[in-house]
């Protein structure tokens, strides 16, 4: 049996992974019901904004995922959790284009439901890298 540390390190390797594979129902597995997207610049997003823009986004013309995060802190306060990260995706759009590389940090408070840890507010502070 995983500890809660770990299921929640496994819950952010398997998002990065299924996001690589374009497996936008597993992503959404890993998202509580009313979970909080924040993002500089942009509305807030529910979890059905998330699941359109994912779901827009996939197919056989969808970009390519690359990614990695790594946690640099996770505290537990009961069946609640926040883990901050450093954080970096490369995305490359169809046909190829120039990829774009978005790196920083973000702020992810994680709660357990029905003995599962799903995430439930995710602050992104990721900015474009130059190259």
């Amino acid at each position: 049996m995983l500890s809660d540390e770990d299921e929640i390190r496994s819950l952010v390797s398997t998002w990065l992974a299924a996001t690589k594979a374009g497996d936008v129902e597993t992503v959404l597995s890993l998202i509580a019901e009313d979970a909080v997207f924040l993002a500089p610049g942009q509305p807030v997003m529910s979890k059905a904004d998330f699941a359109a823009a994912a779901r827009a986004f996939a197919g056989p013309n969808a970009p390519k995922f690359e990614g990695w995060s790594k946690i640099q802190e996770i505290k537990f306060f009961g069946d609640s959790a926040y883990a901050w990260s450093k954080l970096s995706v490369e995305v490359t759009p169809a046909g190829g284009a120039p990829a774009i590389t978005r790196a920083g940090y973000t702020l992810t408070i994680i709660q357990k439901h029905n003995g599962k840890w799903l995430l439930a507010r995710d602050a992104n502070l990721l900015a474009t890298v130059s190259k």
